[in-house]
């Protein structure tokens, strides 16, 4: 019973938190899968140090997106929807038209956004996601390791 009074749960400091870079690349990925990983690493839920009120995450860099893939129809029939700010001014895109169109890097940027928690510490932590639409970015210097998303599931890539 004196063991179990002096085991305390660890909770990390921010100053001792050491931040990795990591790169994914979205060629050919599904999505929600990509999103739903990159929102695990910006939060740092994969690592043991993990607090909940600490942004123990890491840098992530995304390129590609541009070739990312959805599942279904989504293409033509999933909408993002926002609103100008005057009576009547609900606007929709679908997210063919985004991937398509001039900043594709925004469907994953928004994907991921919705699965962090809005908050001071949420903002914080997606300012550590930097997406590319091609395949070439300006963090050479941090040397990010190389995450090989695809393979690690088949569900994660999709062909067609």
């Amino acid at each position: 019973m004196a063991l179990m009074d002096s085991m305390k749960t660890y909770a990390a400091k921010p100053a001792e938190v050491e931040k990795k870079w990591v790169l994914f690349d979205a060629e050919g990925v599904v999505l929600g899968r990509l999103a739903a990983e990159i929102a695990r690493r910006l939060r740092g839920k994969h690592r043991t140090i993990y607090t909940p009120h600490v942004d123990t995450g890491e840098h992530v860099v995304v390129i590609n997106a541009e070739k990312v893939r959805v599942t279904g129809h989504k293409l033509a029939d999933h909408k993002f929807y926002w609103h100008t700010g005057y009576p009547g001014g609900i606007k929709e895109r679908p997210i063919g038209k985004i991937l398509a169109g001039k900043h594709p890097e925004r469907v994953i940027e928004k994907a991921v956004e919705r699965m962090v928690p809005r908050g001071p510490l949420g903002r914080r932590q997606m300012s550590h996601l930097r997406v590319y639409a091609g395949p070439s970015h300006p963090h050479e210097a941090q040397n990010p390791e190389k995450v090989d998303f695809s393979a690690a599931n088949p569900k994660n890539k999709r062909s067609a």
